[in-house]
């Protein structure tokens, strides 16, 4: 089997999220000597930073950043994202993380939501969000912003006020059809 990705390409890989496909390369396994070909991925947003792994028998999950229309799909799709179902603190962590895990924007998105949600009522009761909190909503929305950014070609820092907008005027046009 070839690889299914090509120098250039950006791709998401595991919880590093957004990387770009710096080479392909083959390498002496360890186990048997035989060669072995790898991706060296470069992750966005940590210059310098190279990660290899292999093309084959990834344990992590390895997938093509989404197109713009996939990209527009997701946005305008948002409000009917489901929050977590998160029912007690002890296993909060472990959702965000599992969420995180499957590379799925929409969970991200969901991570990003349910945090959003929790914050507005922390901070109505005098509270801050936990470190956990803050931790895995800063990932989430790296995640989703790095690749939004990229097939929108707009900068991954541009990307929360992009969404706020289409959102926004998506719900202006459903008003407006609503009064017709």
């Amino acid at each position: 089997m070839g690889t299914l990705f090509g120098k250039g390409d950006y791709i998401v890989y595991g919880t590093t999220g957004v990387c770009r496909v710096r080479d392909i390369t083959a390498m002496a396994s360890g186990e048997t000597g035989a060669e072995k070909m790898y991706y060296v991925l470069e992750p966005m947003g940590v210059a310098g930073s190279r990660i290899m792994t292999p093309v084959e028998g990834n344990k992590s999950v390895l997938r093509p950043i989404m197109s713009r229309e996939e990209a527009y799909r997701l946005i305008d799709s948002i409000l009917e994202v489901e929050l977590l179902r998160i029912v007690d603190d002890k296993q909060r962590e472990a959702m965000y993380k599992e969420a995180l895990k499957t590379c799925d924007c929409r969970e991200w998105v969901g991570i990003i939501k349910t945090l959003h949600f929790r914050k507005k009522d922390r901070l109505a009761r005098g509270k801050r969000l936990t470190e956990v909190d803050e931790r895995y909503l800063k990932k989430a929305k790296d995640n989703l912003y790095r690749e939004l950014s990229i097939p929108l070609e707009i900068p991954a820092e541009d990307v929360e006020r992009f969404i706020t907008e289409r959102i926004g005027r998506k719900d202006l046009e459903r008003e407006t059809a609503a009064a017709r």
